[in-house]
């Protein structure tokens, strides 16, 4: 217990270090004795641009408008920044100690009493931990508790296995009425909560490190759940992406326009239930599809397009994340560029898939 709390503080003082520990940069990063920061990780990010750092703050904007509204979390209220929502809500927020499956059942009983539980906690104990608990007591009563999974990915990169959640879509994306999202930046996640509240249903939101690069400049309007965002317009090639890897796809698709590929990018957010329709129209309009996901590609973001794509369309197709293995111990950055999830891996990816398909 002493070393878990051990680790929740660390996880809490690491958090609020400038440092952005995602690297945009290419090139081959070793994962051994190399430091791996460029010009934008040392600068740092602005809180606002933060996930984590906005999470409580827009609840507790919510809840000032609807008394439903109540917070809780598993002793990491320094880490999600769920303190900001204390501070404003005292009364309505729950902190449960390192007893994640615990506060998952408690959010459900309170969600039957007719309020609105967004439970926050370490995606690989929220999601992994907790799916017992978000299968029988959140979906299956149709209880309206929102699942959050901040830290998800393999974005705790040094805390090794035990704290990556690379498996937590394909989990949750099997429980039946259970909602899958997935946060891209700070604006972005501003709308999912935001739409959550009037959502039937339980909810699983899934959150990055909260260092995320800006996509949204301004939280979007037009967002909806169950409805994917082109963000980019191309003819070649269509990488469908989610979180943490829509910035990065973005960026390999301007490396991979210097080179004349023309590259459609959609944000995918919402893993359940999937805009199948907005994947049949890519299949259409473009030579390519490839889905790239900080996920182990089985039964993750790409294995869902893919069962779109084989009961109709055909063409080359490629899933691009975190290969069927348990990844290394490491600064995420250098775990990004390892896995060629940066802009740069990306890109090569994408070249590599397009010649091997004979598209290019």
């Amino acid at each position: 217990m002493a070393r878990q709390r051990a680790e929740r503080r660390k996880a809490e003082d690491t958090q609020g270090q400038d440092a952005i520990f995602r690297g945009t940069g290419g090139g081959d990063a070793k994962l051994k004795g190399e430091s791996f920061k460029d010009a934008r990780s040392v600068r740092g990010t602005p809180n606002a641009a933060i996930p984590a750092f906005i999470l409580g703050e827009e609840l507790a904007d919510i809840a000032d408008k609807d008394p439903r509204i109540v917070v809780l979390t598993a002793d990491l209220a320094n880490a999600n920044r769920t303190r900001d929502f204390a501070a404003r809500h005292p009364d309505r927020f729950f902190n449960l100690g390192i007893a994640e499956k615990n506060m998952l059942t408690i959010a459900a009983g309170m969600a039957s009493c007719g309020m609105i539980a967004y439970a926050a906690t370490f995606g690989s104990f929220c999601a992994i931990l907790g799916a017992e608990q978000a299968k029988t007591d959140c979906a299956y009563p149709g209880m309206k508790v929102r699942l959050i999974g901040h830290h998800s990915g393999m974005s705790m990169g040094f805390y090794g296995t035990s704290h990556h959640a690379l498996e937590d879509l394909a989990i949750t994306r099997t429980i039946a009425d259970l909602t899958v999202i997935c946060a891209t930046d700070a604006n972005h996640l501003r709308a999912i909560l935001r739409a959550s509240v009037d959502h039937p249903g339980a909810m699983y939101i899934r959150l990055g490190r909260g260092r995320d690069p800006v996509v949204y400049p301004e939280v979007p309007a037009n967002f909806r759940i169950g409805k994917a965002a082109t963000l980019r317009k191309g003819g070649d090639l269509t990488v469908i992406t989610c979180g943490s890897e829509v910035r990065a796809s973005l960026d390999a698709a301007e490396l991979l326009a210097k080179q004349g590929i023309e590259t459609r990018v959609i944000d995918m957010h919402t893993i359940k239930p999937l805009d199948a329709a907005a994947i049949r129209k890519v299949a259409r309009e473009t030579g390519a599809i490839m889905t790239v996901e900080e996920h182990n590609i089985t039964g993750g973001l790409g294995s869902a397009v893919a069962e779109v794509l084989v009961e109709g369309e055909r063409l080359p197709f490629l899933r691009h994340g975190i290969p069927d293995e348990f990844v290394p111990v490491g600064p995420p950055a250098a775990l990004y560029a390892h896995y060629k999830l940066d802009a740069a891996g990306i890109a090569k990816k994408a070249k590599s898939f397009l010649a091997t398909a004979g598209r290019r």
